[in-house]
């Protein structure tokens, strides 16, 4: 490949991510009511979300289906021509019916209507053309329509499958909200791989819990009290007051600090050398949740408390990462 043609190549790849980019864009202006309304519909259901599709749309509507059912919507995919020879069977009273067509004229679409219209299905259009059959017989229709296809020729389905698929996770997302579905519902139904390692385990899960093994000193102790301490327990040291609450902490950061400033440290009393407001983690926190605050405050380990305040444990950055949470 020549300079020439991998300078053409990148300028019409760059063109490609522009027009998508302004097609999706152009959605912010244009939906509202409908869009609501739609919501509604799917949010009210009393059976499943039956996502419909051929072609190109039915690629995406297997996208859709599968984002409703990830985050709290049971939802499934029928393929159209699949569908008249059989797989109608899966629709039952109740379901709701979100077809995805750009011209919303497919050749099944008669024939899907007619099994739709008898079970008295709600239908949510998601087409370009407004006027279309599908569109006439939906109840609420969302306008996938684009400017221009990133296709030179306007043939192949480019920018309209990628607006499509943005309603579809606007959808899904909208409806997410509205269930109230949480990071411990999403974690339910992917129990596995790093998505439900990072969603199943607890902070509880990956610390260090043993009493004998969390790095630990009184607030009325000495730095020597605290250094042995760390130096046993690796990392840091966390000040306790007589009721086991933890009110400070002391890193490796603080010990060279000090040792830089003062030849004699041993003697010094624990609480004028320790960080008195210390990050902390509950322990029923979520494992992604340590991780989080670890990289936001650049630290690799911290204590762990229970609702009062007191010390359970410590949590450390190389737990996390022996776990396949990082």
């Amino acid at each position: 490949m020549n300079r020439r043609e991998r300078e053409y190549l990148l300028t019409k790849a760059r063109e490609v991510f522009r027009i998508e980019a302004e097609a999706v864009k152009a959605l912010e202006s244009r939906f509202g009511n409908e869009f609501l309304d739609a919501i509604e519909l799917l949010h009210d259901c009393r059976g499943r979300v039956i996502v419909s599709g051929i072609g190109k749309s039915g690629i995406v509507a297997k996208k859709i289906a599968s984002t409703l059912a990830s985050t709290g919507t049971p939802a499934l995919f029928l393929h159209p021509a699949e569908g008249i020879h059989g797989d109608l069977g899966m629709v039952v009273r109740g379901d709701v019916i979100l077809v995805i067509s750009k011209s919303g004229e497919m050749d099944e679409l008669p024939q899907l209507l007619s099994l739709f219209k008898r079970l008295e299905l709600q239908i949510i259009a998601i087409t370009a053309s407004t006027s279309s059959t599908l569109a006439a017989n939906s109840d609420v229709v969302l306008d996938m329509s684009v400017k221009e296809e990133a296709c030179p020729y306007g043939l192949a389905p480019t920018a309209s499958t990628t607006v499509a698929l943005a309603i579809g996770d606007a959808l899904a997302i909208a409806l997410l909200l509205k269930r109230g579905f949480k990071r411990e519902d999403f974690a339910a139904i992917h129990p596995g791989g790093t998505i439900g390692k990072k969603l199943l385990f607890r902070v509880k899960d990956l610390m260090v819990a043993r009493p004998d093994e969390i790095p630990r000193v009184s607030i009325d102790g000495t730095m020597k009290e605290a250094v042995f301490e760390m130096a046993a327990k690796r990392g840091i040291a966390c000040v306790v007051d007589g009721n086991g609450v933890v009110v400070g902490v002391l890193t490796n950061g603080d010990l060279m600090r000090l040792v830089d400033k003062t030849e004699h440290i041993f003697h010094l009393p624990v609480r004028e050398v320790m960080t008195a407001t210390p990050k902390v983690i509950h322990q029923e926190e979520l494992a992604i949740t340590a991780v989080q605050m670890m990289e936001k405050f650049g630290i690799i380990s911290m204590p762990v408390v229970d609702d009062e305040g007191r010390l359970s444990g410590v949590i450390h950055l190389h737990d996390l990462m022996r776990a396949g949470i990082i």
